[in-house]
């Protein structure tokens, strides 16, 4: 029976954005098995729930310690090598990197990596030349090589690659429509109240425009008392994290309502009626599909990724990355016309039929891994 393993560098996504595609390499008769770092209890009882088995990888995704990547490169080759899997699929930077690696090594036949976004190392303009992100461009390269087909979740990120020469424009590759979303799990919701909500959920970063989004609350604030904006995600270990201080002192000033950590975000989602991300660069934004399933209007930036999901006008509008002003100028419009956010959650909710229904974005990666039923 063919073996696949889906490798990634944290447990809960593959439940949270990848559990769709698990489910559908199990209904065509694989033998699957994903794998990640520290996966909870629950995690594993989901994983259990759908018939796929989990190994356990040594990869920290902040760390850029280089005795740790390369214990995470042995690791995987001594996996691959003892588990023979035939196919390996990689998401993220370090499992694309250091999998696609060590799967060339230990012989796995066909490889490939969707390449999720480009992180902080390709958003700030002071890393351009920066000797790490040399080291990540060479061995970007030596590892999407050595794989049958790339995917992206955006045209730009493609273009970077090319331009970079990380691969060639000869090399096969495949434009997804990001990871999809389930539009069962994330139905269409009527909009409970005129006031419009405005609501981000992100990790704390402030590449996802977290601090913008905070600004132009509090200008909003300033001539609507009684606007509303909310936000829910957690303070992660990347280096561009908010400070637990700087939440304190929003929450402190009335400028937000935090919502915490939500293993469901959907009872949030439908109590807002504007969703919000105003951040740097996204591979394309998972919370940005789910808020347009259930009918929400899009404020989000013109910036790969995100641009992608806003018809202008029409379900929301774009704005320029890390400008407070012109993102208040935008959220004051739905203060305004009070009918604007039913009438654009409307459209987001036929964007997303259309285009990010995850059962089409999982029949691209299994036709681009040329897999037939078992």
């Amino acid at each position: 029976m063919t073996k696949i393993f889906v490798v990634g560098s944290y447990a809960e996504s593959l439940i949270n954005f990848r559990g769709e595609l698990l489910k559908l390499l199990v209904n065509k008769g694989f033998t699957v098995v994903a794998c990640a770092p520290d996966a909870s209890d629950k995690v594993l009882q989901k994983l259990k729930d759908i018939g796929v088995a989990y190994r356990d990888v040594s990869l920290d995704r902040t760390s850029i310690n280089p005795l740790k990547d390369i214990h995470s490169f042995l690791s995987l080759i001594s996996l691959f090598l003892k588990e023979k899997p035939d196919y390996c699929l990689f998401y993220t930077i370090k499992p694309v990197i250091f999998g696609s690696l060590a799967a060339k090594v230990a012989g796995v036949p066909n490889r490939f990596s969707i390449i999720t976004g480009l992180g902080y190392l390709f958003i700030d303009p002071t890393k351009k030349g920066s000797w790490i992100k040399r080291i990540v461009n060479v061995l970007y390269r030596a590892a999407l090589k050595r794989n049958a087909r790339v995917f992206f979740q955006n045209p730009d990120d493609c273009q970077v690659f090319i331009q970079e020469r990380i691969i060639s424009n000869q090399h096969p590759f495949s434009i997804l429509n990001g990871s999809g979303v389930d539009l069962t799990l994330f139905s269409q919701k009527r909009l409970s109240h005129r006031a419009p909500v405005f609501l981000l959920i992100a990790r704390l970063l402030a590449d996802k425009g977290v601090n913008e989004y905070v600004e132009a609350a509090r200008l909003i604030k300033e001539k609507y008392s009684q606007a509303r904006f909310q936000l829910l995600g957690w303070i992660d270990s990347n280096p561009a994290a908010i400070s637990q201080a700087t939440l304190e002192s929003w929450i402190k000033e009335g400028i937000i309502e935090y919502l915490g950590k939500k293993e469901d975000v959907r009872p949030a989602l439908e109590m807002c009626s504007v969703y919000v991300l105003p951040s740097y660069r996204e591979g394309m934004p998972r919370t940005v599909l789910e808020a347009m399933a259930m009918g929400r209007a899009i404020i989000t930036t013109d910036v790969p990724g995100c641009r992608e999901t806003v018809e202008e006008g029409q379900n929301g509008f774009l704005v320029p990355p890390q400008d407070s002003k012109q993102l208040a100028e935008a959220m004051e419009k739905f203060i305004l016309q009070q009918d604007l956010a039913e009438r654009m959650g409307k459209h987001s909710r036929r964007i997303a039929e259309a285009k990010y229904d995850v059962h089409q974005v999982n029949e691209m990666i299994i036709t681009g891994m040329k897999l037939q039923k078992d």
